[in-house]
């Protein structure tokens, strides 16, 4: 690596000499010039990593400088070091994208401080990841194996989710990936754990986490008997790791109560699980209770034309005087509205669904150009960041936080990044979805599939008498007999929802207040 080349500014430069002898024993070349003049010429024709600019100079003072040095290069870290303690003058040089602040006379030591800050913070930072990581290595990985409860669960998913935003800023590619090995070996055992327990927890509610159809009476509803509005905002689609990414925009808006995850019920899906939260009971009953509300996956329609009135009824039985607003967002023209018509809701509970994230995995999955933007993980956190910071949703959230008022953010489900085609043979009315099968007859992979022969023992409906389920287990997804190669490659690598995967069932549910 070639030395760390420092510009430093300054009329009395020669006073300043023991501060680059020092500078230089740190191995670092320092080139020294008397006026911002100088100081410009040399930013045009030469290569620095920082620049010390002393804030009164005679002919170009300090801010001046900097103002030209960022027009030539607006990223290059600039130091300013001068006498003057003035708060205007701080002021303008912070607004003029100042670096750092250094006040005269300078300690060596500081200076030297400073340009480790500036110049090599990211390698620094990133050699501390990727000792800490490897210190924790050993402990996760006895915890993966370890025989876990549900809080055990939620704990070691949120401790890979922090490692993976943590790896993040380290250059260290082969931690990275042995990271993902610990993400599959831990789907791997939680997948076992579903296995296990999931029928269990159907059919004894106590023993269960908290899932879909309890999500409302156990988080919402009591927040909205206390007073204050309660605005719910379900992001269909909406990852852990993507909600830890998008925080600390709202976290300096909102105080925090509740940063939590709960269990989507499967099939990971919409039609499922988002009618589940609404209506407070599971599938089966919810066609049991409006047969003519209740859509198979097989049959023409949508899925989710019925959640306000599934609440409104829920909230009748429970006996609750909470009024609702609801809006639903599944275009750019009623986004852009949005904004402007928050301030108009009213109600205890005003619900607000937003689509954007599950029709970008799913637009993701058609474009190529999507698929380059979001090939990973990472890549797909970022896209969503870059979204939710330029979009109608945050500006209605900066709008809400004006107001004295509860905010949930959550969702129905997440998805999983499928790397595994599995081969499926199902008539024609199976089911589409890559990530589970309804069907009659289905032939599969026993042991790349979750198999409920009887729908009824996980409160699921059944179309037809022999109709079953299967959900596809860690990042495997299901492909037909037909031009398999072409749709297995097709699909692989795309971001898939309704099967058993750590990302599809553990899922934000997140409380702030203001």
């Amino acid at each position: 690596m070639s030395k760390i080349k420092i510009l430093w500014a300054d009329d009395e430069i020669d006073l300043l000499k023991p501060h680059i002898i020092f500078l230089e024993q740190k191995d670092y070349e320092v080139v020294a010039v008397t006026n911002g003049y100088d100081a410009i010429e040399e930013i045009e024709n030469n290569f620095y990593h920082i620049v010390f600019l002393d804030e009164k100079m005679p002919g170009i003072n300090g801010l001046d400088t900097l103002v030209a040095i960022k027009k030539i290069r607006p990223e290059l870290p600039v130091v300013m070091v001068t006498k003057i303690e003035e708060e205007p003058v701080m002021n303008e040089a912070i607004g003029s994208q100042i670096s750092d602040y250094l006040i005269k006379p300078v300690n060596p030591k500081q200076l030297w401080l400073t340009v480790k800050k500036h110049t090599e913070q990211k390698q620094l930072v990133s050699e501390k990841i990727t000792s800490l990581y490897q210190q924790d290595f050993r402990e996760l990985s006895m915890t993966i194996n370890d025989n876990l409860d549900i809080e055990g669960w939620k704990k070691l998913y949120r401790e890979l989710v922090r490692w993976e935003l943590e790896l993040e800023k380290s250059n260290d590619t082969n931690l990275k990936q042995i990271l993902d090995s610990q993400k599959s070996e831990a789907n791997a055992n939680f997948f076992k754990f579903i296995s296990k327990n999931y029928q269990n927890w159907i059919k004894n509610p106590d023993s269960a986490p908290l899932m879909s159809n309890k999500l409302m009476i156990r988080k919402i509803l009591p927040l909205a008997e206390k007073g204050r509005p309660v605005y719910t905002i379900i992001i269909d689609n909406f990852r852990y790791d993507q909600w830890k990414t998008i925080q600390p925009l709202l976290t300096d808006k909102f105080h925090l109560l509740d940063d939590d995850l709960y269990f989507s019920i499967l099939p990971t899906a919409t039609n499922y699980s988002r009618n589940a939260i609404f209506s407070g009971m599971m599938p089966l009953d919810i066609e049991k209770s409006y047969p003519n509300s209740w859509v198979f996956d097989e049959e023409k329609g949508s899925k989710n034309l019925n959640e306000e009135k599934f609440l409104i009824e829920y909230l009748r039985k429970l006996r609750k005087n909470i009024s609702v607003n609801y809006q639903k967002i599944t275009s750019l023209e009623a986004g852009r509205r949005l904004p402007d018509q928050v301030n108009n809701m009213n109600g205890n509970l005003r619900i607000i669904i937003y689509n954007f994230i599950d029709l970008l995995s799913h637009v993701r999955t058609e474009m190529e150009v999507l698929k380059e933007l979001a090939e990973d993980e990472a890549a797909y956190r970022s896209l969503t960041f870059s979204w939710f910071k330029n979009s109608p949703l945050y500006e209605t959230i900066e709008k809400i936080a004006s107001e004295k008022c509860y905010l949930v953010i959550t969702t129905d489900h997440g998805s999983i990044r499928v790397k595994r085609p599995s081969r499926v043979i199902g008539d024609k009315n199976t089911t589409t979805n890559l990530r589970f099968k309804q069907g009659k007859n289905l032939d599969f992979e026993m042991k790349e599939v979750l198999y409920f022969k009887n729908p009824a023992d996980i409160m699921l409906p059944q179309p037809a008498i022999s109709s079953s389920y299967i959900f596809a287990r860690e990042d495997y997804y299901f492909i037909y007999q037909n031009n398999y190669n072409y749709f297995a490659n097709y699909y692989e690598n795309t971001f898939q929802h309704g099967g058993v995967s750590m990302e599809e069932m553990m899922v934000p549910i997140v409380v702030l207040e203001n």
